[in-house]
């Protein structure tokens, strides 16, 4: 999908995600790892808000993402701060760029967005394609538990000041895939305007995960429960990989 609507409120629907907050824990993953940043790329980076907290720390980064919508509102925002940010459209398995990366950050759950294993292959055999040896990706994804037990069949609803939007989800339970619905509610001054999208996610498990990483060419070093340093837990909702180009 484009999200070509969505791209107007991700950035009011998802204030709880704490940009700040993880630029610093990412920050510490390197640090506790040993790991330069040098030349990193911002997999999937959305509206680019984490994207520019590591630039402000210094960080020679750039972004990539398949949606022009969601790169103009980066953009917008590099602008808006006076950051040069280098943001370019491209989908995660088509990923072709002009040089090479030290670091490869790919972060909420962008890596469940892709619904064929191939896909993922494809773009883990990508990053390593561009990746110096020694150089790291990290990457979170959610976990099966997140999508059995809490996204599953369920529906929930944001309302903020811009927009009122219904999340309804439908579980395919065979391939741990969730089919998500977006409905958003625009006031327009006399009613609401109402569009919808929809795209799906699904699960993997961590033995499939590491296995496509070993075949493209990265060791896993950690695995962590969600913005710790600590194993995951049996309800862990999504995991840190860190791994290694070999």
């Amino acid at each position: 999908m484009s999200y070509s609507f969505f791209s107007g409120y991700y950035d009011g629907l998802t204030e709880n995600v704490g940009y700040k907050e993880r630029s610093d824990y990412l920050a510490e993953l390197c640090r506790r790892h040993g790991h330069q940043w040098g030349t990193t790329l911002d997999l999937a980076c959305g509206t680019g808000s984490l994207t520019l907290e590591l630039y402000k720390r210094g960080i020679d980064i750039f972004g990539a993402d398949a949606s022009a919508d969601m790169l103009a509102e980066a953009q917008q925002k590099a602008y808006e701060n006076g950051a040069e940010i280098l943001y370019i459209c491209q989908k995660m398995q088509e990923l072709e760029l002009y040089g090479g990366i030290d670091t490869c950050i790919c972060t909420l759950d962008s890596i469940n967005h892709l619904t064929a294993p191939g896909d993922v292959r494809k773009t883990f055999c990508n990053v390593a394609r561009y990746m110096t040896a020694g150089g790291l990706f990290i990457f979170d994804v959610n976990t099966l538990y997140k999508h059995r037990i809490v996204l599953g069949n369920n529906c929930f609803v944001y309302d903020t000041d811009e927009v009122f939007c219904v999340w309804q989800n439908e579980l395919d339970e065979k391939t741990d895939t969730v089919r998500i619905i977006l409905d958003f509610f625009v006031p327009d001054g006399k009613g609401y305007q109402r569009e919808c999208e929809e795209f799906s996610e699904r699960a993997y498990t961590d033995n499939e995960l590491i296995d496509w990483l070993g075949e493209a060419g990265f060791e896993v070093r950690a695995i962590y429960d969600d913005m710790t340093f600590e194993e995951p837990k049996e309800k862990c909702e999504r995991k840190f990989f860190v791994a290694e180009r070999i």
